[in-house]
């Protein structure tokens, strides 16, 4: 999704291709050879494969750099903390919720940790208590204006919901809001459900 998001932010054209990788449409022979990680997204431009979300999403971001999805080369401060902000979701945010869900079902059930939950839903309370003093009195998270950053974060903010651990901060909800709102996730939505 995020990628899609990006994509409809800067208005590209672009086809659309659904992997379900709960069908094991990821470990295809055919799939493999495009990511050997058999996993999603994965972008291809022309000759060019690229996969890691926030890899796509800094690509698309200097590859259309009208978008401001990347701040522009001459401001390197706010580029510092665009890429500050884009580690810090995912070595710190993303991780205890993409541990979480290991551990709640993707992992074989003889793998799975049951006592990790507890220490993982803690560990995304600190960060994400980290991330509400930063946001506080912002309406995005670096440079004024919505970035790739902000698309990351509210994923990740979107996802901590869907699993049930709770935002720490009522500021992270309403800034979570106001990202799921935007017009070009919810068409980025509307052309997944599509596919």
């Amino acid at each position: 999704m995020r990628v899609v998001w990006a994509l409809e932010e800067i208005g590209a054209e672009y086809e659309y291709v659904k992997v379900d990788l709960f069908k094991g449409e990821g470990r295809s022979p055919a799939y493999l050879a495009i990511n050997p990680a058999g996993k999603v997204p994965v972008l291809v431009d022309g000759d060019f494969t690229l996969t890691e979300s926030v890899a796509i999403l800094n690509y698309l971001g200097e590859k259309f750099p009208a978008s401001g999805l990347v701040p522009a080369l001459d401001k390197l401060q706010t580029r510092g903390e665009f890429h500050r902000w884009c580690c810090f979701v995912l070595s710190e945010l993303e991780q205890p919720l993409w541990n979480i869900a290991k551990h709640r079902f993707v992992l074989p059930q003889d793998k799975r940790v049951p006592a990790i939950l507890a220490t993982a839903e803690w560990e995304f309370g600190v960060a994400a208590q980290v991330l509400a003093g930063h946001l506080q009195g912002r309406d995005y998270a670096v440079g004024g204006c919505f970035s790739a950053a902000d698309i990351l974060i509210a994923h990740t903010l979107s996802w901590a919901r869907s699993a049930r651990i709770g935002l720490p901060d009522p500021e992270l909800g309403t800034y979570t809001d106001r990202m799921l709102a935007r017009p070009a996730l919810v068409r980025a939505r509307e052309r997944e459900s599509r596919a």
